[in-house]
Formats: C-alpha cells, sequence, structure tokens
C-alpha cells in the first residue's frame, strides 16, 4: 500500500496585487462570482506525462488552442466550495474530502484524469494561504471566499476520443448570499418540456454540461415570473429530481422530511448529505425516495407539505414559496424547519459551535 505524498506548490506572486483598500471595498459588498482574487492555481497533466508543475501563479487568462478538445466536445469538470474565517483569525472549508470524491468519479464520467485527494486539499490550502486576505470576516454578515475548482481538456485534436492532455485550475471569488434577500422565498417553474438528465447520463457528474442543459428552461422559468426550475425525471416525465442547480427536501405537518433519492440522474449535493445527517440528529425522519408531481402538488394545496427547500454550496438553504406550470400553480405555507437547518449548517460552517462532526478541513 502507498501513502501519497504531500504535493508541493510553486509561488509565483503576482507584481501588481490589488490594495487592501480595493480588497476591503469588495469584502463589504461582495457580488457572488464577479470579481476574483491576485491568483490561481494550475496544474497540468498529459496522458505520457501524468499530474505535473503545480503552481499558485496571477489570475488571468489561459491561453487555448482554438481546436483544445474543451471547447468541441465539452469535456469538463467543476467543484463549488468556500472558505470561512472563524471568529480567532483562522480559515476553513467544508467537508472537502466529499467534493474531491466527487470531482474524481465526475472525471472518471467525462473521460479526464481523476485527480488525487492530495493534491486536490493542497490546492485549496496553497491558493488560501496566499490570498488570505480575500476570505472576509463573518461579522460582515454571511460571507466567504468561494472556490471554484475545474479541468478541462486542452489537447488540440478534432477527433472523438478522450484528450490526451488536461488542465486543473481553482479560482476565488469573495460572496456574500447567492440570494441576497436571504430565507425569502423562492418561486419555482416545473419544467414540462425539458430534463435535466438521462439515465446512463452525466446527471451525477458536476459538469457544464448540466447546467448549459439547464439554461433554456431558466428562461422559460424567468419568462413565467419564477427564480428556479425544478426537473422532472425523463423517463416517465412523473417523478421530481433537482433545480438546475440545487437539491429539494419536501417537509411535512408532522416533521417527516422526504428528499428524491439518489437515482444515477441526480447530483449528489454535498449540502444535501449533511443536511439529511443534521435533520434526523434534530429528530426529523428523513425518508429518501422517488417524489412525484402530483404528490407535491396535491400536499400543498392539502396544506399537509408545509415546507419546500432547496440547498446547494452557493445558496445554502432557500425556501420555496410558490411552484407555477402551465395553467396552475401552488403555494406552501412555510415553516421554521429549513430556518433551522440553515442556522445549525451555518453555525458549524463559521465555527459558531463545536464540530462534533469533523466535517471541517483548516486551510490557514
Amino acid at each position: 500500500m502507498t501513502t501519497e505524498t504531500t504535493p508541493t506548490f510553486a509561488l509565483e506572486q503576482r507584481p501588481d496585487p490589488a490594495s487592501d483598500e480595493q480588497v476591503a471595498e469588495l469584502l463589504a459588498n461582495p457580488a457572488f462570482g464577479a470579481k476574483f482574487t491576485d491568483h490561481m492555481v494550475v496544474v497540468d497533466w498529459s496522458k505520457e506525462g501524468g499530474w505535473a508543475d503545480p503552481r499558485v501563479t496571477a489570475y488571468g487568462p489561459f491561453q487555448l488552442e482554438p481546436a483544445a478538445s474543451v471547447f468541441h466536445y465539452g469535456q469538463e469538470i467543476f467543484e463549488g466550495m468556500k472558505a470561512y474565517r472563524h471568529a480567532d483569525g483562522s480559515i476553513w472549508t467544508f467537508r472537502p474530502e466529499q467534493n474531491a470524491d466527487r470531482f474524481a468519479r465526475s472525471a472518471r464520467r467525462l473521460a479526464l484524469p481523476e485527480l488525487p485527494k492530495g493534491l486536490f486539499l493542497e490546492s485549496l490550502r496553497a491558493l488560501v494561504e496566499l490570498d488570505q486576505r480575500w476570505v472576509p470576516d463573518q461579522s460582515l454578515g454571511e460571507v466567504s471566499l468561494y472556490l471554484r475548482p475545474f479541468m478541462i481538456a486542452t489537447e488540440q485534436a478534432l477527433g472523438v476520443r478522450p484528450a490526451n492532455r488536461a488542465l486543473y485550475s481553482v479560482i476565488a471569488s469573495p460572496a456574500g448570499a447567492y440570494f441576497p434577500g436571504g430565507l425569502k422565498p423562492v418561486n419555482i417553474w416545473l419544467s414540462e418540456d425539458f430534463v435535466r438528465a438521462a439515465p446512463g447520463g452525466t446527471g451525477t457528474a458536476k459538469c457544464g454540461g448540466n447546467y448549459a442543459a439547464s439554461l433554456a428552461a431558466q428562461a422559460e422559468g424567468i419568462d413565467n415570473g419564477c427564480d428556479q426550475v425544478a426537473f422532472l425525471d425523463a423517463i416517465e416525465q412523473k417523478w421530481v429530481e433537482e433545480l438546475g442547480g440545487m437539491n429539494l427536501f419536501f417537509a411535512y405537518r408532522d416533521g417527516t422530511i422526504v428528499t428524491p433519492e439518489l437515482s444515477g440522474t441526480i447530483l449528489e449535493g454535498v449540502t444535501r448529505g449533511s443536511l439529511i445527517e443534521l435533520a434526523r440528529e434534530k429528530g426529523h425522519e428523513v425518508i429518501e425516495r422517488k417524489y412525484s408531481i402530483d404528490e407535491w402538488r396535491a400536499d400543498a394545496a392539502s396544506g399537509d407539505l408545509v415546507e419546500v427547500f432547496a440547498c446547494g454550496t452557493a445558496a445554502v438553504i432557500v425556501p420555496v414559496g410558490t411552484l407555477k406550470w402551465r395553467g396552475g400553480e401552488v403555494s406552501m405555507t412555510g415553516g421554521d424547519i429549513a430556518g433551522d437547518l440553515r442556522n445549525a449548517l451555518l453555525d458549524i460552517q463559521y465555527g459558531r459551535v463545536e464540530d462534533t462532526h469533523g466535517w471541517m478541513h483548516q486551510l490557514v
């Protein structure tokens, strides 16, 4: 049995970093994914040489050939994570081993090279250590440094086959609340013409193609006054799967919580798994099973279904107020389960309570 050694990242500090005043201004009012830190991680891969030249370098454009495989065949995967500054100034991230494992699963599905877990974890640490002044203080509110690891195929080739060259990178962006309205309920549009994923497809991989495929439905939802879109299964068009980028939970009057089971077409969210565990610890019965759109409509109309909420790394938890579709809509009365779970999760992430699960990973 071999032990993975911790890789060493070369540090190439940019000559023109943002001033402390510029960083402070950005941290005071961060917009999600709009501004980025001074540096980024880059690691190269080739079929003949494996992973090589890990480095933290100045954030900036990549130089890619127009024939690079990523442009033509969509070989691309990514992750979403956050770095949190605790009250003592230390900086932590949440369950990064889970992200590393999912990144590897996504790579296998997209025929990309698997990144060793140690390289994934060290890449986060190396970037955050160098750009730690970009991690906001929690006194500013629900703020963090959003981390975006990703991998693209870079080989110059138009043949339809797995690329022989790839690039791994991590970029980082100061982030406030994904939905500035906080726990204000959002409206959901039911997609009846589009599906997010099909059996045997890439639904369980976190890849750009899944999100690109959701955008036409998202635009339809916006045209109908909705914030997000709910997708049904591809076979029967009956079973609720997830939103374009978030998992769903359904909370009943008796405290029972139902969430769609992982079917091979639903992304296995890190936040989803954590909320299931927290909810069970709080005494809720959490059931993972198929959940039909007819059940959602009927139980909301009867008042038995009191809360629906979506979850993900970026948004944490957001309540669903109304489900709309062509010719109808139904609203949920609302309750306190989503808010309770959201606070419990944030308290762990920001270090306000003891992390009894061992979920937090210190970066700096």
